[in-house]
């Protein structure tokens, strides 16, 4: 706000537009019977002022003054034009708007155009003309000069997004019209905030030298919610249904942090397309949507919603075919592809997936422009629809050139490098695709958009590419809680992209009650120009296991990693690390297995991991499998020698968009080489994360004297877990699993009376909740052991929690 309140004090409002209108009509009366007066014997007798507007001249523009008449002989004319009240305006301007000039026969008609094209500039508040004998006198009022534009009473929208939506500026010419014009737009403004009810009063403060203040008064009102969302002709599903496929909420309290349930037009119209994709999707092929009413109450703080719609008959799917026009294209091996199923409820966005797959197959085949059409037959009688996918013909074409477009930062090439295709190859659609997917998987651009156009010949097309950036830079600063390290705060600074090649660069330090770490790396994608990664891991960690195992460990070091892509499913990585590791702050009640190995080593060691991956995402999988298979020597120098090797795994079925089944399991082995036993902390433990139910290291090889955990060279692990929505609105971000963990841990070097392992299965099961809360996501789950020793250490309740600022 710029203006105080005393500014406002003198204030008083514009004359109302009615009080201009009659002093306009007053004046153009005035015209008429000046006229009358002064032109002699030759004026025409009028009852009344009347203006006639005569038709313009052919080529001339609208409201432009007629060209001035040859004086008939005895017809008074013009001697002089004499302008009256210009101050701003040079009075030579006025004449020339005027049009009217010593000589022209004095004419009503012109005169009458010239006061109208007079008040067209919108340069004068008011303008008079009368005849003074043979002078015409032209009396202007100027309209003032905006000194300064200030707003008053705005709180949610601050005054430079008020100013960039205004037409009018310091220095531009007042006028009434432009006034009502800024007061649309900044209400709009706010209309589109969700606030209805606001209201903008504009005044004016008149100051010297004919300028004036303009302020706006804004009283923006509370925030217009949703009150009621209703349906009429639904039939087969609920109110409460419908809300669910819409994004437009009723207001409700705990809706705070959304802005679902404040009214949006361009929503509402986004809504009326999902209520028909999801009838489509459900059988009803007939669906439309008849109207969408959003009515304001009389207070104007909450609208009525209002959806009439017709469902029409639901239908199920008949038969299916698959009609190629292309001759080099073999229809039967492409029905095979058809997942459809006569008798289940017709799918719109089925049928949708169907002509992608179909696309797809026939584009891999080396045909850029594919067309495949979903005839539909409806049977209206039987309540079916027969689909015959048409595939027509097109063009084998190939790749002319790819262009880039949009990526102001990120270089060309690290955008190419992601390409399956290069200029020359055959066009394949299939490639196109996974191309797209790989340049979206590297998190530089906000939207990537591929594309295929014609190119120069009729077998060659264009691939562009249309990127929008986003910024890579991270600085978070995060904090949570989980039972495995406790409460824990975060730094870190990264860079995805640096100097726009594509480099990572992260330095990030972890403060937690049971592990702090301080790590800085470093990645190149494409090492040596080469489609090869590379990288190296400087860190520093302390971890506290003094509840499992009475000691703590100091890890200093540095790694050195390369990976590289056989084809798109496979991978592999290498790497090599150096670390002094020292087991210190032995308790002086710790298992004597723990204390003899109290001291400081040196591990060199090498390794790598083969990773098959079939999964959607890499981020948040919902269907697909991986498999990665891990080694690790060490001994290749330094005081410390094993074999380790993993073997994990996952799957992933999509049984809905919200019921989904997870299979996953770990397999591990170590041997110590030479005469060197394996380490307390080198071997693997169960419990927690990997066997819920257990604390951590809770189920294993214990030394039941001291209740220390000591791990061991050979562990299993599986779950089973099932997701699946809680009923809450979309908006909560909630669902709920159930799952159940199996595995067994066994084998130490260590033995003795007091030495306790069985190498029995271990088996729990239980529920969890997982919420996307506004402050990071939180998991908790409630799991019971069913298998266990008495020796095991068990828990019921799991929780993490974990958020970045």
């Amino acid at each position: 706000m710029t203006a105080g309140t005393g500014l406002l004090a003198a204030a008083h409002r514009a004359p109302h537009k009615l009080f201009a209108a009659a002093r306009r009509a007053l004046a153009f009366g005035l015209v008429a019977i000046a006229l009358a007066v002064g032109s002699g014997e030759g004026a025409a007798q009028s009852s009344g002022p009347t203006i006639i507007e005569p038709a313009p001249a052919e080529g001339a523009a609208p409201g432009a003054p007629t060209a001035a008449p040859t004086a008939r002989p005895g017809q008074p004319t013009l001697d002089a034009v004499r302008v009256e009240g210009a101050q701003r305006i040079e009075p030579d301007t006025v004449r020339s708007y005027v049009g009217l000039q010593p000589g022209d026969a004095i004419d009503p008609t012109r005169i009458n155009e010239a006061l109208k094209a007079l008040f067209a500039t919108e340069y004068f508040a008011d303008v008079s003309m009368a005849l003074e004998g043979r002078t015409l006198v032209v009396t202007v009022v100027e309209n003032p000069i905006i000194n300064r534009i200030a707003f008053e009473g705005n709180q949610r929208l601050d005054d430079e997004t008020l100013q960039s939506e205004v037409r009018l500026r310091p220095r531009l010419v007042y006028t009434r019209t432009a006034v009502q014009n800024d007061v649309r737009r900044v209400l709009e403004l706010y209309r589109r905030s969700g606030r209805f009810a606001a209201t903008v009063d504009p005044k004016v403060i008149q100051q010297r030298d004919n300028r004036v203040d303009l302020v706006f008064e804004i009283d923006e009102g509370p925030v217009t919610g949703i009150e009621k969302i209703s349906f009429i002709g639904n039939r087969y599903f609920s109110d409460s249904a419908l809300k669910e496929e819409i994004q437009t909420r009723e207001t409700r309290w705990y809706r705070f942090l959304s802005s679902s349930d404040v009214y949006d037009p361009d929503r509402l119209t986004f809504d009326r397309e999902l209520l028909r994709r999801f009838y489509l999707a459900e059988g009803f092929a007939d669906f439309r949507v008849v109207s969408a009413v959003a009515e304001l109450s009389e207070d104007r703080e909450n609208f009525f919603i209002t959806f009439t719609i017709e469902e029409g008959e639901r239908y199920e799917f008949g038969s299916f075919d698959v009609v190629s026009r292309i001759p080099d294209v073999d229809p039967e091996p492409l029905k095979e592809s058809i997942e459809l199923e006569s008798g289940d409820w017709y799918d719109a966005n089925a049928v949708d997936d169907t002509v992608l797959a179909l696309t797809e197959l026939v584009g891999d085949q080396g045909y850029a422009f594919i067309d495949v059409r979903p005839n539909v037959d409806r049977d209206r009688d039987g309540r079916k629809i027969n689909i015959s996918f048409e595939v027509m013909e097109g063009p084998r074409t190939f790749v002319e050139r790819i262009e880039i477009r949009g990526n102001t930062r990120t270089e060309d090439e690290v955008i190419r490098r992601e390409f399956l295709l290069v200029e020359g190859d055959a066009f394949n659609a299939s490639k196109l695709r996974r191309s797209r997917q790989r340049i979206s998987n590297l998190g530089f651009f906000g939207q990537v958009e591929v594309n295929n156009v014609p190119g120069s010949e009729q077998d060659r097309t264009v691939v562009q590419v249309d990127v929008e950036e986003q910024s890579t830079g991270e600085l978070s600063i995060g904090a949570g809680y989980s039972t495995s390290i406790g409460a824990l705060a975060e730094f870190s600074v990264r860079e995805r992209n640096l100097l726009g090649k594509g480099q990572d660069l992260r330095l990030a330090t972890t403060l937690a009650q049971s592990r702090q770490s301080v790590d800085l790396s470093f990645t190149e994608p494409y090492f040596l120009d080469k489609p090869l990664s590379g990288g190296f891991d400087l860190f520093h960690t302390l971890r506290d296991n003094q509840d499992e195992s009475s000691f703590d460990s100091k890890e200093t070091g540095f790694g050195l990693r390369t990976g590289y892509e056989i084809n798109e499913d496979w991978g592999q990585s290498l790497r090599y690390r150096f670390a002094r590791e020292s087991v210190e702050n032995v308790d002086d009640s710790a298992s004597l297995f723990v204390r003899q190995q109290e001291g400081t080593e040196y591990v060199s060691s090498i390794g790598q991991t083969l990773t098959f991956d079939r999964r959607n995402s890499r981020i948040d999988p919902t269907d697909g499998y991986f498999v990665a298979l891990s080694n690790d020597l060490a001994g290749v120098g330094g005081t410390v020698n094993y074999f380790r090797s993993t073997l994990r795994g996952a799957y992933y079925f999509p049984i809905t968009n919200e019921y989904r089944l997870q299979v996953g399991g770990e397999l591990g082995h170590m041997v110590g080489w030479g005469e060197d036993d394996t380490r307390i902390k080198d071997r693997f433990f169960l419990g927690g994360d990997n066997l819920r139910g257990f604390e951590d290291s809770g189920a294993g090889p214990r030394d039941t004297a001291t209740d220390d955990a000591l791990g061991g060279k050979q562990f299993a692990a599986g779950t089973v877990e099932f997701t699946f929505p809680l009923g809450l609105p979309d908006e909560f971000g909630l669902s709920g699993a159930v799952f159940s963990d199996v595995g067994t841990l066994t084998d130490v070097d260590e033995s003795g009376v007091d030495v306790a392992d069985t190498g029995g299965l271990r088996a729990s099961v239980g529920t969890g909740v997982n919420w996307l809360s506004p402050f990071g996501p939180v998991r908790a789950d409630f799991a019971q052991a069913v298998l266990e020793e008495d020796f095991d250490k068990t828990e019921v309740f799991r929780f993490s929690f974990g958020t970045r600022f």
